[in-house]
């Protein structure tokens, strides 16, 4: 019997996510990618499949020194957030990307939702 593997296993998530959440214009898909060091999001509309707004921590404007890597996903998820809004987008789908909604990307996702997207 073969060794489970954690990406695989995160694969197997994520193929499953895909299927069931798609972004379409009126309430596009917030997807979530983390790293080890860093973490990124996308605001995407999947029918013309292109990015709307993008955000991640390695951005040079944000001041995420002394922070820990929760806390800067929650920076980088206000960021998103306002980005988006600027676009006129108030409603997303969430995808965690084959990670569980723990940890750094539960941070990102209620610093969108502070940022005021609705989700």
């Amino acid at each position: 019997m073969k060794k489970a593997n954690r990406q695989e296993g995160r694969q197997r998530r994520q193929k499953r996510v895909r299927k069931k959440v798609s972004g379409v214009a009126e309430r596009p898909r917030l997807s979530v990618f983390r790293s080890n060091r860093h973490i990124y999001a996308q605001v995407i509309d999947d029918t013309a499949g292109t990015t709307l707004a993008f955000a991640s921590s390695m951005e040079k404007g944000l001041q995420l020194d002394g922070k820990d890597k929760s806390e800067k996903a929650a920076e980088v998820g206000r960021l998103i957030a306002s980005r988006a809004r600027e676009k006129g987008i108030e409603k997303v789908v969430f995808e965690r990307g084959g990670n569980l909604y723990h940890g750094r990307v539960k941070a990102l996702a209620e610093g969108a939702r502070e940022g005021g997207l609705i989700f």
